[in-house]
């Protein structure tokens, strides 16, 4: 059989392990770390259960896709469709529950922010047609092949362009609400691509169809459960999992990939394909050879703050995703992407998976993961920072919900930019890769496949078609249809 080596096990190293076994692929994956999922782990904590990594789970046929890859294995892997997509809050006491359905959203929005409800379902449904028009262009292909242009889907998409925004901010598209909370509510959907709303182009306005279109989810057991029912189908079907066995170095011979060096030998494989980050990639494992240093020199995503707090007690005005929004949201992008600093009233995410896993916590308490967006690490101060964060997050929970919660933290772990880098690999912490703060981002992004070493792949949310869970998981389906199968 022919020999394939994946480097890191986080979903797309997963996703790409189960599509190269189907191909017929003798599969080895080499992982720094003890576990599989990469950002998608988890920890206990004082009785309290936490994941790591995303919170938020969309399309996920992409994760069933991979399951009937082998319809004879039997893993458990079970969800259910959230009706409430995420609960918002405003310090005037104003406080939004989005109904994830379409023209539920606009009917209710509509009510809440005294906006037109036929402004709203334009809306919606223009994100739709973004969506559906360029999913096959920019999601479901490679942009750096010749043969993905000539195809009517293309040429749909390509006569579409005039009409997605392209040349506006999404700031700019979401102008059109009369009330500025619903303007900052759609602004917020930049922050899934590790984004600006002030600079990413208006086609990301096509975001919200994912979640009030095609629905919001919650995979039973927590979000690590995506990862780890991925890595138990992966064991099952006989993908080899080498823990702990750091790469460290590609190797190549004739312009054509010829294995891996890890620190306790060679390993020699027909095909190789990196999960890791494109920076390290090539400042560590391909040192040898002429970087992209212009894809490399790319602006990098938003990465993250996050507080994992017990606490010890329950709050029915909170849901699955909640949102606490700063007053001024511009300012607050402006803090991270120009001055890679944290704002003083920063917008805090609060994600508790007790509410549909009850056993994740202690009963009558919860289990909170609270989340700022940051830059990434470039030589901050972190402990200062955290403890400012700290003080600034309380604060504005206190402001929006009414609730002095410092007394009420039973536990407490705290993520840095500095330790989602050092887990993950991530330059700099990003959480998304590089950022999509201009029209050409989509296409500046590190192609699927490296153009100087034959058959080495790159997959994972710093190349195309970029970060978050589904986007890494298309990554791997589009870097999985660039490989032959074998003729084993």
């Amino acid at each position: 059989m022919k020999k394939a080596i994946i480097i890191g096990s986080g979903i797309a190293g997963l996703a790409a392990a189960l599509r190269l076994k189907k191909k017929g692929y003798q599969v080895s994956v080499f992982e720094k770390n003890g576990y599989a999922g990469g950002k998608l782990h988890a920890i206990e904590l004082g009785g309290y259960r936490f994941d790591l990594g995303p919170s938020l789970f969309t399309l996920p046929h992409l994760i069933d896709e991979l399951h009937q890859l082998f319809p004879n294995v039997e893993v458990d892997f079970n969800y259910i469709k959230k009706k409430t997509a995420c609960h918002y809050f405003w310090e005037d006491g104003t406080s939004f529950e989005a109904p994830a359905d379409l023209e539920n959203f606009a009917v209710k929005a509509a009510e809440i922010f005294d906006e037109k409800q036929n402004t709203l379902s334009k809306y919606l449904q223009n994100s739709k047609m973004k969506y559906e028009s360029t999913k096959s262009l920019f999601l479901e292909k490679s942009l750096h092949k010749s043969n993905t242009y000539f195809s009517k889907q293309t040429l749909k998409a390509i006569l579409k362009i005039p009409f997605l925004g392209i040349n506006n901010t999404l700031d700019q598209e979401n102008k059109k609400f009369s009330n500025p909370k619903l303007n900052q509510l759609f602004n917020r959907y930049a922050t899934y691509n590790g984004s600006s709303p002030y600079l990413t182009p208006g086609i990301m306005s096509m975001i919200p169809y994912l979640e009030l279109g095609l629905g919001t989810y919650y995979p039973q057991g927590g979000m690590h459960r995506i990862s780890q029912s991925l890595f138990e189908l992966a064991q099952k079907v006989g993908v080899e999992f080498r823990f702990r066995e750091s790469v460290k170095k590609i190797n190549h011979s004739n312009n054509k990939v010829t294995g891996v060096t890890t620190e306790k030998g060679t390993h020699d494989a027909d095909i190789v394909l990196c999960n890791m980050d494109v920076f390290p990639t090539y400042r560590q494992l391909l040192q040898d050879i002429k970087a992209p240093e212009k894809t490399l020199k790319q602006e990098r995503s938003s990465s993250a703050l996050i507080f994992y707090w017990g606490i010890k007690k329950s709050f029915p005005q909170l849901d699955l995703h909640n949102i606490l929004f700063s007053e001024n949201y511009k300012a607050e992008f402006e803090a991270i992407f120009n001055n890679k600093s944290l704002y003083e009233d920063p917008t805090v995410y609060i994600n508790i998976t007790s509410k549909q896993s009850p056993q994740d916590a202690p009963k009558g308490c919860e289990n909170w993961f609270v989340m700022i967006n940051t830059p990434g690490d470039y030589g901050q101060n972190w402990e200062n920072l955290v403890i400012k964060a700290k003080k600034n997050i309380l604060s504005k929970i206190k402001r929006c919900l009414n609730i002095d919660v410092e007394e009420l933290i039973d536990v407490e772990y705290v993520l840095t930019p500095q330790g989602i880098e050092k887990n993950t690999s991530s330059y700099r912490g990003a959480l998304y890769g590089a950022a999509s703060n201009n029209k050409f981002a989509a296409f500046l992004r590190h192609p699927n496949f490296n153009k100087t070493i034959g058959n080495l792949y790159h997959v994972g949310g710093s190349v195309h078609p970029g970060g978050g869970i589904p986007l890494c998981l298309l990554s791997a389906k589009i870097t999985a249809d660039l490989i032959p199968n074998t003729n084993a």
